[in-house]
């Protein structure tokens, strides 16, 4: 009877409806699921004419997905992961430059203060040898500085390749799962679950590198970086590499098809991007600056020195001689005292005399001459240190910012995903109650039918 078919038809519809409500219920805390949802279908009646129709179907099972609202997640990822890696890094270095008993300034300021306290008495053993002391401590806070910036160094590089490691894992499980897709779409069966592991793939990979996304009529979705480079085709993946070097920044490429490309890093984007930018633009600049600072203080306090003369307790005044000895990219040694500079060496009189404190007014000047710094240009010797401490304020703050912006923009964007593609707990309880009665109607239908079939018979029997 058409009546019992329709029913029945009625029957299943509900069931299956009710199998996807289930689904989403039983994923309501899963990281990227997507909901789905039966899309009903009616079916019309016979050739006779006689019948209203022949019941539903379920034509699909429909994903509530939002592609414009997927690539704003993913775009916000990335964005969010190039200020995410690099405010750790400003944040040290800040903490360590402004801290008095590591700033250069404060090592400066006691050195020409040690100096200056020499001229009250020039002869004074305790006062020279307290010049020598604050000399070295002063090599010292410049030492330990380098110590930082090549820890920091080498943390970022190690970092960035552990990114690329991971981004290839990302990249070769996206490729995987388009193959996965288009084999499942082909043969008529729902490849949702496979979709939600590919998009959080994606996702995954947008936060350590910009990328472009676009999607094939076979289900699968090919992933290129901002600048063009291919990274996924269909079922075809690049794959990543960072040079391991001490040295220069590191090269990265990618080969895709025997073709390999060159990448610039600061390009990239993301976390992979944000790390190359914070290295080039802050970190190796900031080590320059510190390079040149070191640098210009040993070459001007030996040059004076080597214009004035010490004045032994006995025998003759003697030609200055240098005091530090400075190596260029000498990490922890690379401002120090010369080995065997002993108090009396200190050339402080400018005539030879005993008591003539030339020099070391002329020394004591030294402080209030410019300096050139590569990354901030020309400064007081004095105020070098602050002038970069404050440069690197700037750029925290600033990246700050931006971090905040970027973290409200990511929010922002997957509560909009979450709003299409998000298993929303009410919904999915009136949605269960509705199909429950959808159910219960079509049996109670069925139970109609037989009964009116039933009595039928008993009238022809």
């Amino acid at each position: 009877m058409t009546i019992i078919n329709n029913a029945l038809s009625g029957a299943l519809a509900a069931q299956i409806a009710l199998s996807a409500s289930s689904q989403n219920i039983a994923n309501l805390q899963t990281k990227g699921y997507t909901r789905q949802s039966a899309l009903f279908t009616s079916v019309g009646p016979d050739a006779s004419g006689r019948s209203a129709g022949n019941g539903v179907q379920v034509s699909s099972l429909m994903r509530f997905s939002d592609n414009y609202k997927s690539q704003a997640m993913w775009r916000a990822a990335s964005e969010q992961g190039a200020y995410a890696q690099s405010q750790p890094y400003l944040t040290q270095l800040e903490s360590v430059m402004g801290d008095a008993s590591a700033s250069l300034s404060a090592g400066i300021d006691d050195f020409f203060r040690a100096i200056n306290a020499v001229a009250g008495d020039p002869g004074s053993t305790p006062l020279r040898q307290q010049v020598l002391t604050s000399a070295s401590l002063m090599g010292e806070r410049i030492n330990g500085m380098n110590n930082v910036f090549n820890a920091q160094l080498t943390s970022v590089r190690q970092q960035r390749s552990a990114l690329v490691d991971a981004a290839n894992s990302d990249i070769s499980t996206i490729a995987s799962l388009n193959r996965q897709i288009m084999e499942t779409q082909a043969g008529g069966v729902s490849a949702s679950g496979l979709i939600d592991a590919r998009d959080n793939a994606i996702d995954s990979l947008a936060s350590k590198m910009a990328l472009e996304v676009s999607s094939n009529a076979d289900g699968s979705r090919d992933v290129a970086l901002k600048s063009g480079q291919a990274l996924v085709i269909g079922s075809m993946q690049g794959t990543l590499q960072a040079a391991a070097t001490a040295g220069a920044p590191q090269a990265f490429s990618i080969t895709f098809a025997n073709a390999t490309f060159t990448l610039d890093a600061t390009k990239m984007g993301g976390q992979i991007g944000g790390l190359s930018q914070y290295e080039i633009t802050t970190l190796k600049p900031l080590q320059d600056d510190i390079d040149a600072l070191g640098r210009t203080i040993a070459e001007r306090v030996n040059a004076q020195l080597a214009l004035g003369y010490s004045t032994p307790a006995s025998g003759p005044a003697v030609a200055g001689t240098p005091l530090f000895v400075y190596t260029p990219g000498g990490g922890a040694n690379a401002l120090k005292v010369v080995t065997g500079f002993k108090a009396e060496d200190l050339a402080f009189s400018g005539d030879g005399s005993p008591g003539d404190t030339g020099n070391l007014q002329k020394l004591a000047a030294l402080k209030s001459q410019p300096v050139t710094l590569p990354g901030i240009g020309t400064v007081l010797l004095s105020d070098a240190d602050t002038q970069l401490l404050g440069k690197l304020a700037i750029d925290s703050k600033l990246n700050k910012a931006s971090l905040k912006t970027t973290d409200t923009v990511r929010t922002q964007s997957i509560d909009d995903w979450q709003s299409t593609s998000g298993v929303n707990e009410d919904e999915e309880a009136v949605k269960l109650v509705e199909l429950q009665r959808m159910y219960e109607a079509n049996m109670r239908v069925i139970s109609i039918a037989n009964s009116m079939f039933d009595a039928t018979l008993a009238m022809m029997g």
